[in-house]
């Protein structure tokens, strides 16, 4: 090729990438026309001419580069062509004291949220926090189990992923959740699937777990002194369908009818692992839901995710206008509707092949969903007083 410019391979150094590390020329100029090559750090960019629509150049030559390493996108520089390859790696670099400092204070936020539901008061005896730990074994369990879901998945299709960041908040649960940052590009629907799928149902095989541990615990007793006084507040949790029938079929109670017994704080964590496991299935942009969704209908949907916050509106208006509750307790969907407005309009996740999904696929998709929707409850959290 004596049109290619070959400047500036001249050996690499020790670590370095050099232009036999990626796809044959011959691959390459099968759809995309090169008359230059450099090398950026490790990056190669190949200036040329597509011979087809550059979503095809990238959707052909994106395998070959990724067998060979690297991430491939074709981008306009100062009027010309370029398809630039960058390395990639799968797995984790070092030690990651991000996600550990996030774990450490996640795992003191629990215990501080977890020893108010055990009814330990943390700043009398700040050390007495340590006796919630089953609290916060169960939190960070079903959020853990559920990235971690996502992680393997990523790893089994060579998607680049993080480990999970935990997300320390001083709330009801002492955390807003985990997450995975997705660093690598979706190779096609089934990657999106599976990767999509894997979190709730490895987490919700976890909640189940800590569920039905939970329920066989001892409650939580409160003193009836406490609950008169003036300045007493009562948190009260409404229970999906799969957290009502667990307790019927293991023959448990809930102790709704008597005010001075509750449910053991584990019973608290599978909770969380519910609402969060609907929360992700929402099906909008990068949500669970929405990589699921889009893998199994493709562009339609980004016009189911663009009815969502309109639903949600809807059930908080319900819950207001119709059912007489409060701003404080539908304010959980009219900030779900915003937030779900924002992430319909990023939109989802595309795959670099489109191809559709098999049969077997997309009936775990609809059985997750429906799984999704037992997690499912209109009202989340009542306070009173």
């Amino acid at each position: 090729m004596d049109d290619v410019d070959r400047s500036g391979f001249d050996g690499p150094g020790r670590g370095a990438r050099s232009l036999d590390d990626g796809p044959s020329i011959d691959r390459i100029e099968s759809v995309f026309a090169v008359y230059e090559i450099q090398r950026e750090d490790d990056r190669l960019v190949y200036y040329g001419d597509p011979l087809a629509h550059p979503e095809r150049v990238v959707r052909e030559l994106w395998p070959d580069f990724r067998d060979h390493g690297y991430d491939a996108n074709l981008e306009r520089r100062h009027g010309e062509y370029a398809l630039v390859a960058e390395p990639t790696s799968v797995g984790v670099d070092g030690i990651p004291w991000t996600n550990i400092v996030l774990l450490l204070l996640t795992v003191g936020s629990t215990l501080f949220a977890g020893s108010f539901w055990y009814q330990i008061d943390p700043f009398t005896d700040p050390t007495a926090i340590l006796q919630a730990w089953p609290f916060t074994v169960a939190i960070l369990g079903v959020l853990g189990v559920h990235e971690m879901g996502h992680y393997v998945m990523s790893r089994y299709h060579q998607v680049d992923a993080s480990l999970p960041y935990f997300i320390p908040v001083p709330t009801l649960i002492g955390t807003m959740g985990a997450v995975i940052k997705m660093k690598g590009r979706m190779p096609d629907r089934k990657a999106l699937f599976d990767i999509g799928v894997a979190g709730p149902l490895a987490g919700l095989v976890a909640t189940v777990v800590v569920t039905v541990v939970g329920l066989h615990m001892p409650p939580v007793t409160v003193d009836p002194a406490v609950l008169q006084s003036p300045d007493a507040v009562q948190i009260e949790l409404g229970y999906p369908l799969l957290l009502e029938w667990l307790a019927a079929g293991f023959d448990q109670s809930l102790y709704r009818e008597d005010p001075t017994m509750g449910v053991n704080p584990v019973v608290i964590g599978a909770w969380v692992g519910m609402f969060v496991t609907f929360l992700n299935l929402i099906p909008v942009g990068q949500l669970d839901g929405g990589h699921i969704l889009r893998a199994m209908t493709g562009e339609l949907q980004e016009t189911i995710a663009a009815l969502v916050p309109g639903v949600l509106f809807a059930l908080a208006g319900y819950l207001y206008y119709v059912q007489n509750y409060d701003v404080n307790t539908v304010f959980v969907w009219i900030l779900w509707g915003l937030l779900t407005t924002v992430l319909a309009s990023m939109g989802p996740a595309t795959p670099i092949r489109d191809e559709p999904l098999g049969r077997g696929r997309f009936v775990l998709g609809i059985a997750t969903f429906g799984l999704g929707f037992l997690c499912f409850m209109p009202v989340p959290v009542v306070i009173v007083g």
